[in-house]
């Protein structure tokens, strides 16, 4: 089961007595930041989580998989994570 923004308000409301409004507004603003961090070409790091890093391509030539046509893709930014080594730990069943 996929975790979603109606989850984390649950789990943030049941789990620390805040009612569902404060809890709403609590994950939003979270987002928020992390989203607007990365936009301005900032990593995000998040102790015991992971680190976003927000990654510069440079353009480069593709192919369209379904006419096999040669096509210039645009430079862009990318968001890549990569997990800390206790997330991983704990997915492993690792101490």
């Amino acid at each position: 089961m996929p975790l979603t923004k109606s989850s984390i308000v649950k789990s943030l409301s049941s789990g620390t007595g805040m009612s569902k409004a404060q809890s709403v507004q609590l994950s939003e603003t979270l987002l928020e930041i992390i989203k607007s961090t990365l936009a301005s070409g900032e990593d995000v790091l998040i102790s015991g989580f992971g680190k976003f890093c927000v990654k510069n391509k440079r353009e480069r030539l593709g192919r369209n998989p379904q006419t096999a046509e040669a096509m210039r893709l645009r430079a862009r930014r990318v968001i890549t994570f990569r997990c800390s080594g206790v997330l991983r730990d704990k997915i492993n069943g690792e101490s």
